[in-house]
C-alpha cells in the first residue's frame, strides 16, 4: 500500500532534535528523506550515549530512521551542485534547515537562491528566535526559549528553596518546534497543491513557547495577574496533582470533573472532601491538599494500584520509563517497533503515534552512518564511478566507498 506522504521528497540539513524528529514524523508516513551532513561537523547526537552494536548512538538511530544519509561539505562549490541537482533534476523541492539565519544563503543553497532554480520549492527555517528580531541571531537551548516564554515563571512549587530542576523532555524543542515545523511544512504542500506556489516557513521555538503560554497569557490579559507556581488549576493550585505513596512512589491525579472527583474522594474514603472540592477557588483548594497527601501516603503505591484498577477516576501510577515500555496499553497500542541496524541487529525504539487507516507508520531500517548513501544518491543523479571518486579524493562528498 501507498505510504501516505510518498510523494513529498526533502533535503533534511537539520541537526540535534528539532529538525530531526520534524523529518523523522514525516519518514515514519513515507517521505523520501536525504539528511545532508557535513564531514567535517558531524551531527553532535552522533556522540549521544548509549551506543547499539553497530557503534551508532541510539538517539541518532531513532531520529534518522528512515532516511537516507548524504555527506556532504557545503562550502565545496560542487557540493552546491549536488544540492542543485537533487532539487531540480530528482525533485527534492522541500529543504528543512536549521542553521542561524543568513548561514544557508552564505553556503549558496538558501531560499532565494534555490528558488531561482525551483519556484515550487518549500524551503523551511528552524531557529530559535526565528528569521527576524533583536534575537534573531542569538543561541539557545530549550531551557533559554520556556524561560523567555514565561512558562517557566509557573513552573515548580512555592515553598521550594531551590529552583525547579529543567522539564524532563524538550518542550519547546520537540512540542514547540518539531511539531509546528511539520503542521506548517504540510500547509505549504497543501498550499501549492492547490496553487502550485513554494514558499519560506520561518518557525521560531521561542514563538512556538510563547504561543503555548496562551492561557497564561489570557489570565494576564484580561485579569491583569501573572499566572505563578501553584496558583492555577493545572500546575499544583488544586488537588490536580501528584502525590507521594507510602513506599515513596507516585500517583498523578487528574480528577477535575465532578463525577471523577466524587469516585476519588469515595476511593481514598474521604467523601466530606466532595463539596469542599467542587469549589476550585485556589485559597480553598489549598485548605484542604494535605489531608489528600495524607490520605494518599497511608498505602504504598501497589495498593493504589488495586484501588484504581477498575476506576474510571483519571488516577494513574507515574511509571518509570522501563514500566512505561512494558505497560499492556503501550504493547496493545504497538509503540514499540524494531528495525535492522547497519550490522543486522534489530533495535527497539519508540514507534509513530500516528495512525492512519491503511497505513502502518514505520521505516525500514535504523539511523545510519555519515554518508552510508552517499554513492548511492551521486549514482541516482548522474554521476558516474570515476566522477564519485574524485568527489570523495577532493573532500566533497564522504561517507561509505
Amino acid at each position: 500500500m501507498i505510504a501516505p506522504l510518498n510523494h513529498l521528497k526533502i533535503l533534511d540539513f537539520s541537526t540535534l532534535l528539532p529538525g530531526p524528529y520534524a523529518t523523522m514524523m514525516l519518514a515514519d508516513l513515507g517521505a523520501d528523506v536525504i539528511r545532508i551532513e557535513a564531514p567535517n561537523r558531524p551531527d553532535l547526537a552522533r556522540l549521544l550515549p548509549p551506543h547499539g552494536a553497530d557503534g551508532q548512538s541510539a538517539q541518532h538511530a531513532l531520529l534518522n530512521r528512515g532516511k537516507r544519509s548524504l555527506g556532504l561539505n557545503l562550502k565545496e562549490p560542487t557540493a552546491v551542485e549536488i544540492v542543485q541537482k537533487l532539487v531540480t533534476e530528482q525533485g527534492y523541492d522541500i529543504i528543512v534547515e536549521q542553521f542561524r539565519p543568513g548561514v544557508m544563503e552564505r553556503l549558496g543553497v538558501g531560499y532565494t537562491q534555490l528558488k531561482e532554480i525551483c519556484p515550487q520549492l518549500i524551503f523551511c527555517s528552524l531557529t530559535g528566535y526565528g528569521q527576524t528580531g533583536p534575537y534573531k541571531d542569538r543561541a539557545g537551548h530549550d531551557l533559554n526559549y520556556l524561560a523567555l516564554s514565561g512558562l517557566l515563571s509557573y513552573y515548580g512549587r512555592k515553598s521550594a528553596v531551590t529552583p525547579p530542576p529543567p522539564l524532563p523532555i524538550q518542550v519547546a524543542d520537540i512540542g514547540a518546534g518539531s511539531l509546528h515545523l511539520v503542521i506548517g511544512l504540510l500547509t505549504a504542500v497543501i498550499r501549492r497543491t492547490q496553487t502550485g506556489e513554494g514558499g519560506q516557513l520561518d518557525i521560531s521555538m521561542f514563538d512556538g513557547a510563547l504561543a503555548w503560554n496562551a492561557l497564561g497569557a489570557s489570565k494576564l490579559f484580561v485579569g491583569g495577574e501573572n499566572p505563578t507556581p501553584e496558583s492555577e488549576l493545572l500546575n499544583g493550585g488544586t488537588f490536580y496533582d501528584i502525590y507521594e505513596t507510602a513506599d515513596g512512589r507516585l500517583i498523578a491525579v487528574g480528577s477535575l470533573e465532578p463525577k471523577f472527583w466524587q469516585g476519588f474522594c469515595h476511593a481514598i474514603g474521604r467523601d466530606d472532601l466532595i463539596a469542599p472540592g467542587l469549589n476550585y477557588d485556589i485559597a480553598n483548594q489549598q485548605s484542604f491538599k494535605d489531608e489528600i497527601r495524607q490520605a494518599i501516603y497511608r498505602k504504598p503505591l501497589a495498593a493504589w494500584r488495586t484501588t484504581f484498577a477498575d476506576l474510571d477516576v483519571c488516577v494513574e501510577p507515574v511509571l518509570t520509563t522501563e514500566e512505561a515500555l512494558n505497560h499492556p496499553q503501550t504493547k496493545a497500542r504497538n509503540m514499540i517497533l524494531e528495525l535492522p541496524d547497519q550490522s543486522g541487529n534489530l533495535q527497539k525504539q519508540i514507534a509513530s503515534p500516528i495512525k492512519l487507516s491503511g497505513h502502518t507508520p514505520g521505516t525500514a531500517f535504523s539511523g545510519v552512518p555519515l554518508g552510508w548513501h552517499s554513492v548511492e544518491i551521486l549514482s541516482q543523479i548522474g554521476y558516474t564511478k570515476d566522477e564519485i571518486g574524485t568527489l570523495f579524493a577532493q573532500n566533497v562528498v564522504a561517507g561509505q566507498r
